[in-house]
């Protein structure tokens, strides 16, 4: 299969994946020499600042769409009328009518569309997804998940006009899968003094609630850590991850306390594995378009409560 991957950035992380497979053919498209020679040196791809040539390719098969976010929607749109199969980095889209006609478009086409919701791929993420289909410890009553980070890439600020985008997103989706569609959504900030921001937000449903909370204000020894806490009626999952750390999970019940294995590959390798094993046709798109607009509609509707919060 040949992919071609658009984005030397965040880009980076999905090449490191597919320079550890023996199947596919990459080429990378940037707009800094610098950065496409550090990949090829890096990984072997060779390298373009063309992007045309790459979409007018009959021989590319995926578009790997790892670009600024503003450009998501439009390089998705682009790839399906070029007859491309298309992953996108998370968010699809700045706005929901975009999304809608990302939606539109790929359900016109025969191509299937993937949008980097890799969090539902983590191990620890898993056995929370595993617990609340199988009742394992009663009805899921509170959910909350953070994520802290320093900044750590050159260029993203993380601040009030994009935490929730950039870092709350993924966690919403999760809160999305377990909990579903919000009754009410409420939201507080706080931008960084320079750089960074903070912010949390409660979403409330009949019988549970639900807290994420991020933040980019950490300095750079921090790292980046977090985790989730679900708290059940019969019992609690507790999942916690930090750099240079095991990941763990740990169950909490009346017949005391457990650790819990969460084995599997990491979410970039899985998430990657899972698109190129459904275009293989062996299994269906889990992070297909139609199963991440209502997770993209609550992110939406905080990054615009935080943006009237900030005025």
């Amino acid at each position: 299969m040949k992919i071609a991957l658009l984005g030397t950035g965040f880009g980076q992380a999905h090449a490191q994946v597919y320079a550890a497979r023996g199947d596919v053919e990459v080429v990378v498209f940037g707009r800094t020499p610098a950065a496409l020679e550090r990949i090829h040196d890096s990984y072997g791809f060779p390298t373009t600042t063309d992007l045309d040539s790459l979409y007018d390719d009959p021989t590319i098969d995926l578009i790997d769409i790892c670009l600024p976010t503003a450009l998501h929607a439009e390089h998705a749109l682009r790839g399906v009328a070029a007859g491309k199969h298309v992953l996108c980095e998370l968010p699809l889209a700045l706005t929901m009518a975009d999304a809608q006609r990302v939606t539109a478009a790929a359900e016109a086409g025969d191509r299937q569309v993937f949008v980097d919701m890799f969090d539902r791929f983590g191990p620890a993420n898993r056995i929370l997804f595993d617990a609340v289909q199988a009742d394992t410890y009663g009805t899921l009553l509170e959910l909350e998940l953070e994520l802290h980070t320093a900044l750590r890439w050159p260029g993203y600020d993380l601040g009030l006009d994009s935490i929730a985008l950039d870092v709350m997103h993924g966690d919403l989706d999760i809160v999305s899968q377990v909990l579903g569609v919000p009754e009410s959504v409420s939201t507080t900030a706080v931008p960084g003094g320079q750089r960074g921001s903070a912010a949390h937000a409660t979403l409330t449903y009949p019988h549970a609630v639900a807290r994420v909370s991020a933040s980019s204000l950490m300095p750079d020894p921090y790292g980046t850590r977090g985790g989730y806490r679900a708290t059940f009626t019969d019992g609690i999952l507790e999942h916690h991850f930090g750099d240079g750390e095991d990941s763990t999970v740990v169950e909490y019940t009346s017949a005391g306390r457990r650790a819990l294995a969460a084995e599997g590959p990491d979410t970039y390798t899985a998430m990657i594995e899972h698109v190129l094993t459904c275009l293989r046709g062996e299994t269906e798109n889990r992070i297909a378009l139609s199963s991440v607009l209502d997770a993209l509609a609550v992110t939406l509707d905080i990054h615009q409560a935080i943006q009237h919060e900030s005025r």
